[in-house]
């Protein structure tokens, strides 16, 4: 049952190609895929917190000379989030993707890419790690592409020319460590490298790790990638892109460096710290100079993974929990902001914040759908932002880490900036335009999605103790390897 989130996508994937020449019949196979993915995830999240670490040797070849999936409590709350991701949009696709886009197989890499998102959250050993990465990639190559629209072409090649180079820095770092080690699963490898006296080895491969993750996480100076090429496709792939894609990146860094590296903790939180701040300051700079409603949003993108980066840089149990806590706030409140801008698009014609206005007026539900997860991500109580911060900062008081407690509040005025201008822009000047045009309407499925993940994040904040014990009992397994190793392994020596 273990293996039920990847075989679920993998097998509605190929229903979907199956029924290629019916996009009715693929509406219907997405929706009842994406909430079984949905109920399996949550399913195993359940089991993982009732039961500790799961795995599943495929063919009962014992770890680690097999293949083995594991689930311990941080994948399997990144399996749950993502599977209500992946929900959510499913049902925007229902009124956001056009049907040339689907005719040229939009639903079938939808599932693709949910199947490589899922390998890699229950991926026990590096090599299958890489595997899944580079479904991923394949999967969202494509769909950035898809449709050949030449700002498509132009993005989808910064953005696989980057992540090809970061995917031969991991397989390159692989092979190091396999020399060194003669083994590629991750408990095994917890086990032999604290007694490994390569030291110096051992630290260029965790940079090239930190290195090929960073870029896919797109962290500073590598993040140039992402807002040059997230904005085009249709902001249902984006959105997808921006709840998923950078957090699997950011999973790999928390994984290998709290399973793996953890004995180099005289350099890593110190050069995690000094990218994190980077990361927030760039990211969040960039998004007060955009004047385009996606651009905007992909800078932030950017600058939240400042965030996540500090959680992992001031490596103690509080500061890992407040980091995971904070990937599931920043998963829900970007995607719902994306879906946000979509309706926008879709009313308005336009993602320019200066042909906008006036849709506080007009739209007023579509006001609030902006304004709780823009709120959210800036910081403000009672919602889930405000939470995941202040666990954050409280985390980094604990470990005297003023500086970089003071970038992350300095950042989150400078977001709590930018969205306002989003919100004045958009919603409450008036437009320019005499007699504007009357509002387009917005599928129903749209909507709903919006609606239902706004829900979700507000929900993130009003339950933020029992989520956040959860990410607490998820970082304790974190800060401890034996948990991992043992689970595993067994009583192997």
């Amino acid at each position: 049952m273990i293996a039920l989130p990847l075989l679920l996508p993998l097998g509605f994937a190929i229903l979907n190609v199956l029924a290629w020449k019916s996009p009715r019949a693929q509406r219907v196979l997405t929706l009842v895929g994406a909430a079984l993915q949905t109920g399996a995830a949550f399913w195993l999240l359940g089991r993982v917190r009732a039961e500790g670490i799961l795995h599943l040797p495929i063919g009962n070849w014992p770890a680690p000379f097999g293949i083995v999936l594991t689930a311990d409590l941080f994948s399997a709350i990144m399996l749950a989030v993502s599977a209500v991701v992946g929900l959510a949009a499913a049902l925007y696709s229902q009124g956001g993707m056009d049907e040339r886009r689907v005719r040229y197989g939009y639903y079938p890499l939808f599932f693709f890419l949910l199947t490589g998102v899922n390998g890699a959250f229950l991926a026990g050993d590096l090599f299958n790690l890489y595997v899944w990465f580079e479904v991923m990639l394949m999967a969202s190559f494509v769909l950035i592409a898809l449709g050949g629209e030449r700002p498509q072409v132009e993005g989808a090649i910064k953005y696989v020319i980057l992540n090809l180079l970061a995917s031969t820095l991991f397989l390159s770092a692989v092979g190091l460590l396999y020399n060194l080690c003669g083994t590629l699963n991750l408990a095994d490898l917890a086990r032999r490298i604290p007694a490994l006296e390569a030291g110096g080895e051992v630290t260029l491969i965790a940079v090239l790790f930190l290195v090929a993750f960073g870029i896919k996480s797109a962290i500073f100076p590598l993040f140039f990638w992402l807002p040059a090429s997230y904005h085009t496709p249709p902001v249902t792939i984006t959105a997808l892109f921006s709840g998923l894609l950078t957090k699997v990146g950011v999973y790999a860094l928390y994984r290998v460096f709290t399973l793996l590296f953890a004995s180099d903790a005289a350099y890593l939180p110190t050069l995690l710290l000094v990218l994190a701040g980077f990361t927030m300051t760039t990211g969040v700079l960039g998004a007060a100079a955009q004047m385009d409603f996606r651009r905007l949003l992909s800078f932030h993108i950017v600058s939240q993974i400042g965030y996540l980066l500090m959680g992992l840089g001031l490596f103690s149990p509080a500061a890992l929990a407040a980091g995971i806590y904070f990937m599931v706030h920043v998963i829900l409140a970007k995607t719902a902001l994306f879906f946000v801008a979509g309706i926008v698009r879709q009313t308005e014609g336009s993602y320019n914040l200066k042909e906008l206005g006036s849709l506080y007026a007009r739209r007023p539900g579509l006001a609030l759908l902006f304004l709780l997860p823009a709120l959210s991500l800036a910081g403000l109580p009672p919602l889930s932002g405000f939470f995941a911060k202040l666990a954050l900062v409280l985390a980094g008081f604990d470990l005297r880490s003023y500086a970089i407690v003071g970038v992350g509040l300095g950042v989150s005025l400078l977001t709590l900036y930018s969205m306002t201008k989003v919100w004045n822009e958009v919603f409450w000047k008036e437009r320019k335009e005499a007699g504007a045009a009357p509002l387009r309407p917005v599928s129903a499925w749209m909507w709903a999605a919006t609606l239902g993940l706004a829900a979700v994040s507000v929900a993130a904040g009003l339950l933020a103790g029992p989520l956040l014990d959860l990410s607490a009992q998820a970082a304790a397994q974190l800060a401890d390897p034996s948990l991992y190793i043992q689970a595993v392994l067994g009583g192997a020596p």
